[in-house]
């Protein structure tokens, strides 16, 4: 009987890459290159070959952009979903699902770190930057380190307590035309400082101009910053101490 030998045979695969096979053993052992990424996937069975069940670790399956790479970090875990594949899907989400940005639109121009767009390198770093805070839930941040930052990526996200994240959350298309800190009131014609505290909004006096309030607005809201820091000093990173107690608040921020 004649040796059959299926080398060069050529298929797409369902995700629509292109598949050569380039060693053929026999229909159970074989291994398949992928040209577009110059991959190969060895020990391949001849059925899932021609199924289109083969995938490769370097397309971009999670939202255009995202692809697993070559290692051990794997996207589930006994059926449930991994921290590590959670935080990262949603970082991708945030920079590239159309219809999140749409309803947050501070996340438009955002993009994520060509390194981070590898599962396997983004846990590595997760790995080695997470960690945790009981009662809390932690956060992945990319401009407290670097404020007006629109990149995720190594050099400048930290991992952020909930409860520190909400001192620095914007909400622009809310608080309208006058500065951080100031609404302006009908009635007395005067501008507002106020300050979100643990939920509740701080009165901060009433002024005769945006500048005014602004200002008394900006030295409670880094001294609040700062006050914050020293509590949770012990609790996290360096770098993130270090940025609290050096930020500054702005006019447009």
């Amino acid at each position: 009987m004649r040796k059959i030998d299926r080398t060069g045979e050529i298929n797409y695969n369902n995700f629509g890459s292109k598949m050569i096979i380039i060693n053929y053993r026999n229909n159970k052992d074989m291994n398949v290159y992928f040209p577009e990424y110059d991959y190969t996937k060895t020990n391949v069975n001849y059925g899932d070959f021609k199924k289109g069940n083969i995938i490769c670790p370097y397309e971009r399956r999670y939202h255009g952009k995202g692809y697993m790479g070559e290692g051990s970090y794997k996207v589930k875990i006994n059926g449930k979903h991994t921290k590590h594949y959670d935080v990262w899907s949603d970082m991708l989400r945030r920079c590239y699902d159309f219809k999140y940005i749409q309803q947050h639109p501070s996340y438009v121009g955002c993009r994520v770190h060509d390194s981070w767009l590898n599962f396997q390198i983004f846990s590595d770093w997760f790995q080695s930057n997470y960690y945790q805070i009981e009662g809390e839930q932690i956060c992945l941040d990319k401009d407290i380190l670097s404020k007006g930052n629109k990149i995720y990526s190594p050099d400048t996200c930290i991992f952020v307590p909930q409860t520190i994240n909400k001192l620095f959350t914007k909400s622009n298309e809310i608080r309208g035309r006058f500065p951080v800190g100031v609404y302006y009131k009908k009635e007395n014609k005067k501008y507002i400082a106020q300050c979100n505290v643990n939920k509740k909004q701080k009165h901060l006096g009433c002024y005769d101009t945006p500048e005014e309030a602004f200002q008394v607005y900006k030295n409670f809201k880094e001294k609040h910053i700062e006050e914050v820091a020293e509590e949770y000093k012990n609790k996290i990173p360096t770098k993130l101490y270090n940025a609290m107690i050096t930020y500054e608040v702005e006019i447009d921020d």
